[in-house]
């Protein structure tokens, strides 16, 4: 099977706006040769910016990967309020421990939520959810699994604390949002990673992207579900 087969096989395409996969007359790839989308996919490097495995930029780079934070704000239709929302990229060097820093204020017992879309091609996602779990087992788990949550195009993990309330998203596209109401702590957490504030940043989310993942990562995270005791999606 030639790259570009095992490239549309198994890995999946985003773009703006959400509602659906775009069709590939739409796509920036679509014209692209197997050797010009294979260099395409290789490079992981933008600057001193560098991104895990999971996720690539159009091919026309309509948005070009860098590291820093905005803020943003997300609309509760249910509730009618509004919630105030950190978003940050950090480069694959710093990530994983970035994400375990922001994970510290929410105190010593939090619950957790792993969304997946390994079985649905991309375009659903299936979200597990588990209450009261010690911030330290919790923790010890997800080092163990560092490659797979950061490399797996497919996996995503929110760690919570209700009482507060703040939620701590670690995305499919290996980004990293927070919400709530006091985001000072979780701004200072950022900048002492030397992740600046960027307000006219642009995510890798708002333009055409791809996502990756391996049959190994799907094995992967149904191990770690069991190892979280989820059984029931939400």
């Amino acid at each position: 099977m030639g790259f570009l087969k095992r490239f549309f096989r198994n890995v999946f395409r985003e773009g703006v706006p959400s509602e659906g996969v775009p069709d590939l007359t739409s796509s920036s790839f679509e014209h692209l040769s197997e050797e010009a989308l294979e260099s395409h996919l290789k490079v992981a490097k933008y600057g001193n910016f560098e991104l895990t495995e999971a996720v690539r930029p159009s091919f026309d780079l309509k948005v070009v990967p860098c590291q820093g934070f905005r803020h943003d704000v997300y609309r509760d239709e249910e509730n009618q309020t509004n919630v105030p929302v950190l978003m940050g990229a950090v480069s694959k060097e710093c990530l994983f421990e970035t994400f375990m820093d922001l994970l510290d204020p929410l105190g010593s017992e939090v619950d957790v939520v792993l969304e997946t879309s390994h079985d649905s091609s991309g375009r659903q996602h299936q979200d597990l959810y588990r209450e009261h779990i010690d911030m330290p087992v919790l923790k010890s788990m997800l080092w163990d699994h560092e490659d797979m949550l950061l490399n797996d195009g497919c996996t995503g993990i929110a760690v919570l604390n209700p009482a507060r309330p703040i939620e701590i998203q670690f995305d499919e596209h290996k980004l990293l949002i927070v919400y709530g109401d006091d985001l000072g702590d979780f701004e200072a957490i950022f900048r002492s990673r030397e992740v600046h504030h960027e307000e006219s940043m642009k995510f890798i989310t708002e333009a055409e992207h791809v996502h990756s993942s391996r049959e190994e990562y799907c094995g992967e995270f149904e191990t770690l579900k069991t190892r979280l005791g989820m059984d029931s999606h939400i």
